[in-house]
Protein backbone atom coordinates (compact mmCIF):
# COMPACT_ATOMS: atom_id res chain seq x y z
CA UNK A 1 0.00 0.00 0.00
CA UNK A 2 1.27 3.47 -0.82
CA UNK A 3 1.77 5.87 2.08
CA UNK A 4 -0.33 8.67 0.45
CA UNK A 5 -3.27 6.25 0.01
CA UNK A 6 -3.02 5.12 3.63
CA UNK A 7 -2.80 8.74 4.77
CA UNK A 8 -5.91 9.70 2.77
CA UNK A 9 -7.78 6.75 4.24
CA UNK A 10 -6.89 7.83 7.77
CA UNK A 11 -8.07 11.38 7.06
CA UNK A 12 -11.43 10.20 5.70
CA UNK A 13 -12.04 7.79 8.58
CA UNK A 14 -10.96 10.28 11.27
CA UNK A 15 -13.17 12.98 9.72
CA UNK A 16 -16.28 10.81 9.88
CA UNK A 17 -15.58 9.08 13.21
CA UNK A 18 -16.71 11.88 15.62
CA UNK A 19 -20.18 12.12 14.09
CA UNK A 20 -20.50 8.32 13.95
CA UNK A 21 -19.53 8.17 17.65
CA UNK A 22 -22.24 10.72 18.43
CA UNK A 23 -24.89 8.76 16.52
CA UNK A 24 -23.84 5.34 17.85
CA UNK A 25 -24.61 6.32 21.44
CA UNK A 26 -27.88 8.18 20.84
CA UNK A 27 -30.18 5.43 22.13
CA UNK A 28 -27.95 2.80 23.69
CA UNK A 29 -25.50 4.97 25.64
CA UNK A 30 -21.79 5.43 25.06
CA UNK A 31 -20.69 2.24 26.87
CA UNK A 32 -22.80 0.00 24.65
CA UNK A 33 -21.77 1.94 21.55
CA UNK A 34 -18.03 1.61 22.13
CA UNK A 35 -18.24 -2.02 23.36
CA UNK A 36 -20.33 -3.12 20.36
CA UNK A 37 -17.93 -1.34 18.01
CA UNK A 38 -14.89 -3.08 19.48
CA UNK A 39 -16.62 -6.47 19.52
CA UNK A 40 -17.39 -6.14 15.79
CA UNK A 41 -13.83 -5.02 15.11
CA UNK A 42 -12.35 -7.92 17.07
CA UNK A 43 -14.46 -10.53 15.24
CA UNK A 44 -13.53 -9.06 11.84
CA UNK A 45 -9.81 -9.06 12.69
CA UNK A 46 -9.91 -12.66 13.91
CA UNK A 47 -11.75 -13.74 10.75
CA UNK A 48 -9.13 -12.03 8.57
CA UNK A 49 -6.34 -13.73 10.53
CA UNK A 50 -8.06 -17.10 10.10
CA UNK A 51 -8.55 -16.64 6.35
CA UNK A 52 -4.93 -15.53 5.92
CA UNK A 53 -3.74 -18.30 8.28
CA UNK A 54 -1.68 -15.80 10.23
CA UNK A 55 -0.94 -16.74 13.84
CA UNK A 56 -1.28 -14.20 16.62
CA UNK A 57 1.93 -14.31 18.71
CA UNK A 58 1.66 -14.09 22.49
CA UNK A 59 5.30 -13.88 23.51
CA UNK A 60 6.50 -11.22 25.95
CA UNK A 61 7.36 -8.59 23.31
CA UNK A 62 3.99 -9.13 21.61
CA UNK A 63 2.17 -8.67 24.92
CA UNK A 64 3.96 -5.36 25.44
CA UNK A 65 3.00 -4.21 21.95
CA UNK A 66 -0.64 -5.23 22.42
CA UNK A 67 -0.76 -3.46 25.78
CA UNK A 68 0.63 -0.30 24.16
CA UNK A 69 -2.07 -0.48 21.49
CA UNK A 70 -4.75 -1.15 24.13
CA UNK A 71 -3.93 2.13 25.87
CA UNK A 72 -5.00 3.92 22.72
CA UNK A 73 -7.98 1.67 22.03
CA UNK A 74 -9.49 1.23 25.49
CA UNK A 75 -8.19 4.35 27.22
CA UNK A 76 -8.58 6.88 24.43
CA UNK A 77 -11.81 5.47 22.99
CA UNK A 78 -13.55 5.24 26.38
CA UNK A 79 -12.72 8.86 27.13
CA UNK A 80 -13.75 10.22 23.73
CA UNK A 81 -17.05 8.29 23.72
CA UNK A 82 -17.84 9.64 27.18
CA UNK A 83 -16.83 13.18 26.27
CA UNK A 84 -18.78 13.18 23.00
CA UNK A 85 -22.01 13.14 25.01
CA UNK A 86 -21.47 16.73 26.12
CA UNK A 87 -20.02 18.59 23.12
CA UNK A 88 -20.69 18.76 19.34
CA UNK A 89 -19.01 16.13 17.20
CA UNK A 90 -17.06 18.75 15.25
CA UNK A 91 -15.35 19.99 18.41
CA UNK A 92 -14.27 16.44 19.23
CA UNK A 93 -12.19 16.49 16.05
CA UNK A 94 -10.89 20.00 16.75
CA UNK A 95 -9.62 18.98 20.19
CA UNK A 96 -8.12 15.82 18.69
CA UNK A 97 -6.23 18.22 16.43
CA UNK A 98 -3.97 18.82 19.41
CA UNK A 99 -2.49 15.34 18.88
CA UNK A 100 0.59 16.60 16.94
CA UNK A 101 1.45 19.01 19.75
CA UNK A 102 1.10 16.46 22.52
CA UNK A 103 2.82 13.81 20.42
CA UNK A 104 5.74 16.13 19.66
CA UNK A 105 6.24 16.83 23.37
CA UNK A 106 6.20 13.12 24.19
CA UNK A 107 8.44 12.28 21.23
CA UNK A 108 10.97 14.85 22.42
CA UNK A 109 10.94 13.35 25.91
CA UNK A 110 10.93 9.62 25.09
CA UNK A 111 12.07 9.21 21.48
CA UNK A 112 14.75 11.89 21.49
CA UNK A 113 13.20 13.70 18.50
CA UNK A 114 14.63 17.23 18.59
CA UNK A 115 11.79 19.01 16.90
CA UNK A 116 10.67 21.66 19.41
CA UNK A 117 11.74 24.97 17.86
CA UNK A 118 10.56 28.46 18.96
CA UNK A 119 8.04 28.44 16.11
CA UNK A 120 6.58 25.18 17.36
CA UNK A 121 6.30 26.53 20.90
CA UNK A 122 4.46 29.53 19.46
CA UNK A 123 2.16 27.13 17.58
CA UNK A 124 1.39 25.37 20.85
CA UNK A 125 0.57 28.70 22.49
CA UNK A 126 -1.81 29.62 19.64
CA UNK A 127 -3.57 26.28 19.86
CA UNK A 128 -3.91 26.61 23.62
CA UNK A 129 -5.47 30.05 23.11
CA UNK A 130 -7.92 28.58 20.60
CA UNK A 131 -8.82 25.79 23.00
CA UNK A 132 -9.45 28.34 25.75
CA UNK A 133 -11.72 30.28 23.39
CA UNK A 134 -13.70 27.14 22.59
CA UNK A 135 -13.93 26.20 26.26
CA UNK A 136 -15.32 29.62 27.20
CA UNK A 137 -17.91 29.46 24.41
CA UNK A 138 -19.09 25.99 25.28
CA UNK A 139 -19.50 26.86 28.96
CA UNK A 140 -22.00 29.55 27.92
CA UNK A 141 -24.19 26.88 26.29
CA UNK A 142 -23.94 24.03 28.77
CA UNK A 143 -22.61 23.60 32.29
CA UNK A 144 -21.69 20.02 31.29
CA UNK A 145 -19.41 21.06 28.42
CA UNK A 146 -16.29 21.04 30.59
CA UNK A 147 -16.76 17.27 31.03
CA UNK A 148 -16.71 16.74 27.29
CA UNK A 149 -13.69 18.96 26.73
CA UNK A 150 -11.67 17.35 29.52
CA UNK A 151 -12.73 13.86 28.43
CA UNK A 152 -11.57 14.42 24.86
CA UNK A 153 -8.35 16.09 26.06
CA UNK A 154 -7.59 13.02 28.17
CA UNK A 155 -8.43 10.85 25.16
CA UNK A 156 -6.01 12.62 22.83
CA UNK A 157 -3.29 12.44 25.51
CA UNK A 158 -3.74 8.66 25.85
CA UNK A 159 -3.87 8.35 22.05
CA UNK A 160 -0.54 10.16 21.70
CA UNK A 161 1.01 8.19 24.55
CA UNK A 162 -0.04 4.94 22.90
CA UNK A 163 1.52 6.03 19.59
CA UNK A 164 4.81 6.79 21.32
CA UNK A 165 4.85 3.40 23.07
CA UNK A 166 4.11 1.56 19.81
CA UNK A 167 6.86 3.51 18.05
CA UNK A 168 9.33 2.77 20.86
CA UNK A 169 8.56 -0.95 20.84
CA UNK A 170 9.89 -1.29 17.25
CA UNK A 171 7.85 -4.45 17.00
CA UNK A 172 8.05 -6.65 13.92
CA UNK A 173 4.39 -7.65 14.19
CA UNK A 174 2.22 -6.87 11.19
CA UNK A 175 -0.34 -4.09 11.42
CA UNK A 176 -3.11 -6.73 11.38
CA UNK A 177 -1.52 -8.57 14.30
CA UNK A 178 -1.06 -5.32 16.21
CA UNK A 179 -4.67 -4.32 15.65
CA UNK A 180 -6.03 -7.77 16.48
CA UNK A 181 -3.94 -8.15 19.62
CA UNK A 182 -4.79 -4.66 20.82
CA UNK A 183 -8.51 -5.29 20.29
CA UNK A 184 -8.37 -8.67 22.06
CA UNK A 185 -6.68 -7.09 25.07
CA UNK A 186 -9.10 -4.16 25.05
CA UNK A 187 -12.40 -6.01 24.54
CA UNK A 188 -12.58 -7.59 28.05
CA UNK A 189 -11.88 -4.14 29.52
CA UNK A 190 -14.77 -2.66 27.55
CA UNK A 191 -17.08 -5.47 28.66
CA UNK A 192 -16.10 -5.00 32.31
CA UNK A 193 -16.62 -1.26 31.99
CA UNK A 194 -20.09 -1.86 30.60
CA UNK A 195 -20.88 -4.32 33.38
CA UNK A 196 -19.71 -2.10 36.23
CA UNK A 197 -20.93 1.06 34.50
CA UNK A 198 -24.48 -0.26 34.39
CA UNK A 199 -24.79 -0.33 30.60
CA UNK A 200 -28.04 -1.99 29.50
CA UNK A 201 -28.57 -3.94 26.30
CA UNK A 202 -30.95 -1.74 24.29
CA UNK A 203 -34.32 -3.16 23.29
CA UNK A 204 -34.43 -1.19 20.03
CA UNK A 205 -31.90 0.74 18.00
CA UNK A 206 -32.45 3.20 15.19
CA UNK A 207 -31.07 2.37 11.76
CA UNK A 208 -28.68 5.32 12.11
CA UNK A 209 -27.26 3.97 15.37
CA UNK A 210 -26.86 0.46 13.95
CA UNK A 211 -25.11 1.69 10.80
CA UNK A 212 -22.86 3.96 12.89
CA UNK A 213 -21.78 1.09 15.14
CA UNK A 214 -21.13 -1.21 12.17
CA UNK A 215 -19.23 1.53 10.34
CA UNK A 216 -17.08 2.22 13.39
CA UNK A 217 -16.51 -1.49 13.96
CA UNK A 218 -15.32 -2.09 10.39
CA UNK A 219 -13.68 1.17 9.34
CA UNK A 220 -12.95 2.89 12.65
CA UNK A 221 -11.67 -0.15 14.55
CA UNK A 222 -10.16 -2.38 11.84
CA UNK A 223 -9.27 -0.51 8.65
CA UNK A 224 -8.59 2.77 10.46
CA UNK A 225 -6.30 1.20 13.08
CA UNK A 226 -4.46 -0.88 10.47
CA UNK A 227 -3.82 2.18 8.29
CA UNK A 228 -2.76 4.15 11.36
CA UNK A 229 -0.24 1.55 12.54
CA UNK A 230 1.00 1.12 8.95
CA UNK A 231 1.79 4.85 8.85
CA UNK A 232 3.42 4.72 12.30
CA UNK A 233 5.79 2.06 11.01
CA UNK A 234 6.82 3.95 7.86
CA UNK A 235 6.86 7.66 8.77
CA UNK A 236 7.60 9.84 11.80
CA UNK A 237 5.00 9.72 14.58
CA UNK A 238 4.62 13.51 14.54
CA UNK A 239 3.91 13.38 10.79
CA UNK A 240 1.20 10.77 11.31
CA UNK A 241 -0.44 13.03 13.89
CA UNK A 242 -0.52 15.83 11.31
CA UNK A 243 -3.61 14.20 9.78
CA UNK A 244 -5.52 15.90 12.59
CA UNK A 245 -4.73 19.25 10.95
CA UNK A 246 -7.11 18.39 8.11
CA UNK A 247 -9.86 16.41 9.81
CA UNK A 248 -11.27 19.09 12.19
CA UNK A 249 -12.66 21.35 9.47
CA UNK A 250 -14.19 18.37 7.65
CA UNK A 251 -15.76 17.13 10.90
CA UNK A 252 -17.12 20.59 11.77
CA UNK A 253 -18.79 20.90 8.38
CA UNK A 254 -20.23 17.40 8.57
CA UNK A 255 -21.61 18.05 12.05
CA UNK A 256 -23.26 21.24 10.83
CA UNK A 257 -24.74 19.73 7.66
CA UNK A 258 -25.73 16.26 8.89
CA UNK A 259 -26.39 16.76 12.61
CA UNK A 260 -27.58 20.37 12.83
CA UNK A 261 -24.66 21.45 15.03
CA UNK A 262 -24.40 25.23 15.21
CA UNK A 263 -20.97 26.78 14.78
CA UNK A 264 -20.79 30.17 16.49
CA UNK A 265 -18.29 32.89 15.61
CA UNK A 266 -16.33 32.31 18.81
CA UNK A 267 -16.16 28.56 18.14
CA UNK A 268 -14.98 29.25 14.59
CA UNK A 269 -12.31 31.67 15.85
CA UNK A 270 -11.14 29.17 18.48
CA UNK A 271 -11.00 26.37 15.92
CA UNK A 272 -9.09 28.62 13.50
CA UNK A 273 -6.55 29.44 16.24
CA UNK A 274 -6.06 25.75 16.96
CA UNK A 275 -5.50 24.98 13.27
CA UNK A 276 -3.18 27.98 12.81
CA UNK A 277 -1.19 26.80 15.79
CA UNK A 278 -0.95 23.33 14.29
CA UNK A 279 0.15 24.75 10.92
CA UNK A 280 2.80 26.88 12.63
CA UNK A 281 3.89 23.85 14.63
CA UNK A 282 4.36 21.85 11.44
CA UNK A 283 5.80 24.41 9.04
CA UNK A 284 7.13 27.05 11.43
CA UNK A 285 10.72 25.80 11.24
CA UNK A 286 10.77 26.11 7.44
CA UNK A 287 9.20 29.57 7.66
CA UNK A 288 11.72 30.58 10.30
CA UNK A 289 14.60 29.39 8.11
CA UNK A 290 13.21 31.26 5.08
CA UNK A 291 12.90 34.48 7.09
CA UNK A 292 16.43 34.10 8.40
CA UNK A 293 17.75 33.56 4.88
CA UNK A 294 15.82 36.60 3.60
CA UNK A 295 17.22 38.79 6.41
CA UNK A 296 20.78 37.67 5.71
CA UNK A 297 20.37 38.32 1.98
CA UNK A 298 18.88 41.77 2.67
CA UNK A 299 21.77 42.60 5.00
CA UNK A 300 24.30 41.43 2.41
CA UNK A 301 22.72 43.63 -0.30
CA UNK A 302 22.74 46.67 1.96
CA UNK A 303 26.36 46.14 2.86
CA UNK A 304 27.22 45.69 -0.82
CA UNK A 305 25.37 48.85 -1.84
CA UNK A 306 26.67 50.84 1.11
Amino acid sequence: MSIPSAYLGVIIIWSTTPLAIKWSGEQAGFLFGVSARMAIGTVICLLILAVMRRPLPWHKAAWRAYASVAIGIFGAMSCVYWGAQFIPSGLVSVIFGLAPLITALMAALWLGEKTLTPAKWLGMALSLGGLTCIFAQQMQFSDQAWKGLLGVLLSVTLHSFSAILVKRSQTQLSVLQLTSGGLLVSLPLFMLSGWFGGADWPITLSLRSILSIVYLGLFGSVIGFMLYFYLLRHIAVSTVALATLITPMCALLMGQMLNGEHITLQMAVGSALVLCGLALHQWGAALEASCRTWMLQTKWRREKLG
